[in-house]
């Protein structure tokens, strides 16, 4: 695996794990009675971005370090997803 190639899969398991985090104990204007004029009642008032940015990060150094491990060692290659073996040695 190629550094760019870690470094994708990062970025792909950071924002995932981010999309999936934005919406937990998101406080809207609504919830704290606090609408604005020319808002919707759904519009952030305290989103904890900097505390959600920190799990996020250490949610996806759990998932994405053992990922790696298993894809360098080669437990797990391209060959094994090859369902109709077009990928083989003998794939003339």
């Amino acid at each position: 695996m190629a550094i760019t190639s870690a470094l994708v899969l990062f970025a792909i398991f950071w924002f995932l794990f981010l999309f999936i985090a934005l919406p937990i104990k998101l406080e809207t204007q609504s919830d704290r009675g606090l609408r604005l004029e020319g808002t919707p009642g759904s519009a952030p008032e305290v989103t904890h971005l900097r505390r959600k940015f920190f799990w996020v990060t250490v949610a996806t150094l759990v998932l994405w370090i053992p990922t790696c491990a298993i894809i360098i060692s080669g437990v797990i290659s391209v060959d094994d997803f090859d369902l109709f073996r077009r990928f083989g040695p003998d794939s003339r």
